[in-house]
């Protein structure tokens, strides 16, 4: 059983090629191909999922409200880094508008 479980929650990482001299200036070596990205999590996802059932365990009702918790937390910093986009936004269109603007005649 330990041996599944190790197999399902340890992964090797992916093999590299090193061009260069070991730990020449980068903290990562260099990769192949872009990691595989994964969909954003939602907290849907996050509230609505289940674990494997195990003999010996966490309290269930205990894990659920964790879950809840983390959800409704990692909601409000979607909302709040949705908010900063649109910020963000905002202020860089305003400087292009500001720099169209102001900007002296004999450049283009």
């Amino acid at each position: 059983m330990r041996r599944l479980f190790r197999s399902l929650f340890t992964t090797s990482p992916p093999p590299t090629t090193r061009t260069g001299p070991p730990n020449a200036g980068s903290h990562y070596p260099p990769v192949a191909h872009p990691p595989v990205a994964y969909p954003p999590l939602t907290a849907g996802q996050i509230r609505f999922q289940r674990f494997s059932g195990v003999r010996r365990g966490l309290d269930p009702e205990e894990v659920r409200t964790f879950l809840y918790r983390v959800a409704d937390e990692f909601a409000e910093v979607r909302a709040e880094l949705a908010r900063t986009r649109t910020e963000n936004n905002r202020i860089k269109s305003a400087l292009r508008d500001w720099q169209s603007r102001y900007r002296p005649a004999g450049r283009v």
